[in-house]
């Protein structure tokens, strides 16, 4: 209760049997006593300004030897405002310590130490600065913090155990948890950090000996968890209202045949699914973020038309971070990119380019000048020409696989060439096997791996029904994704001949094993919107001839990227720490 001063009367008022009459007359004496009397006080308001946080010290209002909570006192004696209660926490469980209100404080709590309490600090609307708190007990929730903006809290937090660690919603950060110290976060925690819409900057610069079950980012969307065991490629697709990750329409630089939107197609529903791991959860993209860790490098997407797929999706993901749409650029303004070729889109803001190179085999294609003439053949044991193009990425993402089941590919015959030998016939799977293997030698030859971040995206299934691409396959009118795990195919064989030239490989590859979750998606083909059509006969017509090979954007490719975000964090190699 806060005490009035304006309203105070004087003491002779109130108890008029304790006044005494004035004397005229003063004593040597007594003028000696007010004198040693003032100078005592003074000397003893100047400690109290020094040291106002003193468990013992009287004017705290806490008396430490009986653990009671005494009535606080409306006026500080130190530096800082006052806060609105203090209450002892030691043996006394469940207590909330503090509740300020919209209070200002700095320097406070330096050390509370074997606490047990439901809530430590509950200050919503409040600036903090504290340092070198010690926090042993075991709360059930720490830290709940909303709307609260942070300068260096916590520098030091030692022996911690607790079930919620922290819990900031609509929180702006700075320097927060500078050391983290013999800290064991695991254990029985449910839940390690929750950062809904939070704002974090330098989160977390040290942590020592501390066993932590989850990982965390800034600024990360969303509650996050990747342990080191989780496989993030295993699990479902779930709805999701929120998505896309930008809006249908929004981005000029999709290929007419991904722009399902532009196209027409008159479902939207396959835009609105979320991939969702069963044994952790992974981060939505923060687009701010990943630019953010690019900044000053190049990303280069290597390979067939699917990376091209992958490559748009990014582009187009970034480029809705960006307040000013015309710093991303393709910086030789082409607008079209189906063409063999290089190209590489510019984000000005972050001084980072996200390139894409044409190459669907990564080995490279020939021509051989025979007796009987000049037969085109693929070069199992040469890399193809444009690695110039890319050897000095900072990020590579590759891929290969849907040329190989091309016909020349398919039933090689006299297509396949190593040296001056071309094999009269040759099984794809083998001639696939062998220019996996040229691409892992070139990558441990020529990458250095402290440089540069190899990631290599699996094989993205097809839906062709009755048929393939060429013979009249169909995905056509498909709204819903798979749900019954029976009417999936099986683990790619490609992809089993790359997971055995993988284990060869001395670089560490990021492998995007993006198979399954494709498998499932039979609903995110463009189909026959891969073109707009001027009258219902074509669009019939259209039909004999449907792409379910790609995908549209906003799309499944969205997710591939998303996996891309979290995978590199994961791998927290260069700027992608934490």
């Amino acid at each position: 209760m806060a005490m009035n001063l304006k309203k105070l009367v004087p003491i002779s008022d109130q108890f008029p049997y304790f006044t005494f009459p004035r004397k005229k007359v003063v004593s040597r004496f007594g003028l000696g006593v007010v004198s040693f009397s003032i100078v005592i006080c003074v000397v003893f308001f100047n400690v109290s300004f020094k040291n106002p946080i003193s468990n013992n010290f009287v004017f705290q209002g806490f008396n430490a030897n009986n653990k009671t909570s005494l009535i606080p006192w409306s006026f500080s004696f130190s530096r800082t405002p006052a806060l609105n209660a203090t209450v002892s926490l030691e043996n006394n469980p469940g207590k909330l310590i503090i509740d300020s209100g919209d209070a200002l404080s700095s320097n406070f709590n330096r050390d509370t130490k074997n606490e047990s309490a439901g809530k430590v600090l509950d200050l919503k609307g409040t600036q903090w600065d504290l340092k070198n708190g010690s926090f042993n007990g075991k709360p059930e929730n720490n830290f709940e913090l909303e709307g609260t903006h942070f300068n260096n809290f916590t520098n030091v937090v030692k022996n911690a155990s607790s079930e919620k660690v922290l819990d900031l919603k609509g929180i702006q950060s700075g320097n927060f948890t500078e050391g983290v110290k013999n800290g064991s976060l695991d254990g029985t925690s449910e839940k390690k950090f929750d950062f809904e819409g939070t704002l974090s900057g330098n989160f977390t610069k040290d942590a020592k000996n501390g066993s932590f079950d989850a990982i965390s980012a800034k600024p990360f969307e969303g509650k996050v968890s990747i342990s080191g065991k989780c496989n993030i490629f295993n699990g479902r697709w779930v709805r999701d209202d929120t998505k896309p990750l930008y809006p249908a329409g929004s981005c000029p630089f999709i290929d007419r045949d991904f722009d399902c939107h532009l196209n027409k197609r008159p479902d939207d529903e396959y835009v609105k699914w979320k991939w969702q791991p069963f044994e952790c959860e992974i981060p939505s993209l923060n687009a701010t973020d990943f630019l953010e860790r690019l900044k000053g490098k190049k990303l280069v997407f290597v390979g067939d038309s699917l990376n091209r797929n992958m490559w748009e999706s990014l582009v187009c993901i970034l480029r809705e971070s960006i307040m000013d749409k015309n710093r991303v650029y393709e910086i030789s303004g082409k607008t079209e990119f189906k063409k063999k070729g290089f190209y590489a889109f510019r984000f000005e803001d972050y001084n980072c380019t996200i390139d894409f190179v044409s190459s669907p085999f990564l080995v490279q294609e020939s021509i051989f000048n025979g007796k009987n003439g000049s037969i085109e053949t693929l070069r199992l044991d040469l890399m193809d020409k444009t690695t110039s193009m890319y050897h000095d990425a900072d990020f590579l993402v590759f891929n290969t696989g849907h040329w190989w089941t091309h016909e020349k590919t398919s039933q090689g015959e006299d297509y396949y060439q190593e040296g001056d030998y071309i094999y009269p016939r040759l099984k794809v799977l083998d001639a696939y096997r062998r220019a996996l293997a040229t691409w892992a030698r070139w990558v441990d030859t020529n990458i250095d791996s402290n440089k540069t971040q190899v990631i290599f995206r699996g094989y993205s299934v097809t839906h062709f029904k009755g048929g393939q691409w060429n013979s009249g396959g169909k995905c056509h009118k498909e709204t819903q994704p798979i749900f019954n795990t029976s009417h999936l195919t099986k683990y790619p064989s490609k992809m089993r001949a790359f997971d055995n030239v993988l284990k060869e490989m001395k670089t560490p590859i990021v492998y995007l094993n993006i198979s399954r979750l494709t498998d499932y998606r039979k609903d995110g083909h463009p189909s026959i919107y891969r073109m707009s059509y001027n009258s219902i006969e074509e669009q019939i017509a259209a039909e004999h001839s449907q792409d379910c090979s790609h995908w549209c954007l906003p799309g499944v490719p969205d997710t591939w990227n998303e996996l891309l975000y979290a995978s590199l964090l994961k791998a927290g190699r260069g700027s992608w720490k934490f």
